[in-house]
């Protein structure tokens, strides 16, 4: 039996978080009718990861994923504009925190990353 958590405070006593995370998952497995592939897994795996690290960072997941897809196809092979795109970057918190107006934030007035 380990009993890491008792030599380091940092660490949680129970995965209770985790599995609390992983429960979003369970509860839509039934309706994933494309997970009869790989690519489908991974694509599926790819999209809850980054609804579950927008949760944690407090954004609004929507306009968080709308975001993405809006720079990420400009950005995809530049290393600087992917970290402008991290969940925890000025840029994305200052776009995607509270409730925000979907319709003002046209593609073609997206403007450019500041990078």
């Amino acid at each position: 039996m380990t009993t890491t958590y008792l030599l380091d405070g940092r660490c949680e006593i129970s995965n209770n978080a985790a599995e609390r995370r992983a429960k979003t998952y369970v509860t839509g497995r039934k309706n994933f009718l494309f997970h009869d592939t790989a690519d489908g897994a991974t694509a599926s795996a790819i999209v809850l990861s980054l609804i579950e690290t927008a949760k944690a960072n407090n954004l609004n997941i929507y306009h968080y994923l709308y975001t993405l897809l809006l720079y990420m196809p400009d950005y995809k092979n530049e290393p600087a504009g992917i970290k402008q795109l991290l969940p925890w970057s000025d840029f994305i918190k200052e776009r995607c925190t509270g409730i925000i107006d979907i319709e003002k934030v046209r593609p073609e007035e997206r403007g450019n990353l500041n990078i």
